[in-house]
């Protein structure tokens, strides 16, 4: 099965998005935007960019733990990735992405 984005609310009327891999687990999620149109161009941008290599930035938290950033041409970040326990395991959260990240399934929590 392959993934989807949730775009949700919350009760500030903020938006957000996750990329869910097919298992349902969330592998990429967005910062807040002030309104849906700019969420829903954050899913884009996650899908034009999730491909390409030069895209992620690997990180390492201040507890040790690794993570990445997933940015856009502009080198703003479009979303971040949970803490991995090894960078192999975050290596393969960002196949995971790349992977999934182009899907044009977006369930639309908003309603």
């Amino acid at each position: 099965m392959s993934g989807w984005f949730e775009l949700d609310h919350s009760s500030n009327g903020q938006y957000r998005f996750v990329l869910k891999a097919g298992n349902a687990e969330t592998i990429l999620s967005s910062e807040t935007y002030t309104s849906k149109d700019a969420a829903e161009n954050g899913i884009e941008s996650v899908r034009k960019n999730a491909p390409l290599n030069e895209r992620y930035d690997k990180e390492v938290s201040t507890n040790g733990k690794p993570y990445f950033n997933l940015k856009a041409g502009n080198h703003q970040i479009i979303g971040t990735s949970q803490m991995y326990s090894s960078e192999q395991a975050r290596d393969a959260g960002i196949a995971a992405v790349k992977v999934n990240g182009t899907t044009g399934t977006v369930k639309d929590k908003t309603a």
